[in-house]
């Protein structure tokens, strides 16, 4: 039997068939340019299923839910310079006032500026028909205790005769004097000292409408 020779064009385009069905089983399978969810969202797993009849999620016998708590929201509103701070909370008004706003350094008596502060405060206790104020003062820790504890409740007690003359007889007053005690920046810079002295006037919110301060 004789056998023939496959012609050089055969060949070659036998060879090219054979490379073009490898590229075309070894070709990589491409994800979708815009996949319909994002990447890590979609699961394969069912989701499980939950009987909602199943004694562990049935409350005991005679067991009641526990009443609906409303958690306490603090908003607090500063000025530039932090002289002035507002807080206020579900139960409770409170305005910080620097002592340098209201006092000559190492002094009790209010400046004319502090007048109008003040006075803006009553505003507030009025709207919000307190019955209760708090009026507490506070230094920083420079020089003795009993001095800033001296110092302290004279301005408080300042604050509060301005406020006094501004509202009805029948608010009651709770002043107190600190001293360093409850400091609301670091002592160990003049910045923080700056924030601690100060007098604070706290009264219970009624649902009054506000004000910024």
């Amino acid at each position: 039997m004789t056998m023939t020779a496959p012609t050089p064009r055969a060949a070659v385009l036998a060879g090219a068939v054979a490379v073009l069905a490898a590229l075309t089983l070894a070709a990589p399978a491409y994800a979708e340019d815009d996949p319909s969810e994002p990447p890590g969202t979609v699961t394969t797993s069912p989701p499980p299923e939950v009987d909602a009849n199943s004694p562990g999620l049935k409350l005991a016998q005679g067991a009641t839910l526990a009443p609906a708590k409303v958690l306490d929201i603090k908003s607090v509103v500063e000025d530039l310079g932090g002289e002035e701070r507002r807080e206020d909370t579900n139960e409770n008004v409170t305005f910080a006032l620097q002592a340098e706003v209201l006092f000559p350094k190492n002094s009790a008596k209010l400046n004319p500026q502090a007048r109008s502060r003040i006075q803006a405060i009553a505003e507030e206790i009025k709207k919000q028909d307190a019955a209760k104020i708090r009026v507490f003062g506070f230094t920083d820790n420079l020089g003795s205790y009993a001095h800033g504890l001296t110092l302290s409740k004279k301005r408080a007690e300042a604050v509060h005769d301005l406020l006094a003359a501004d509202l009805d007889g029948d608010v009651t007053f709770e002043v107190r004097g600190y001293s360093e005690d409850y400091p609301i920046a670091d002592n160990a810079t003049e910045e923080g000292r700056k924030k601690n002295r100060r007098v604070e006037v706290s009264f219970p919110r009624t649902g009054g409408t506000t004000t910024d301060s």
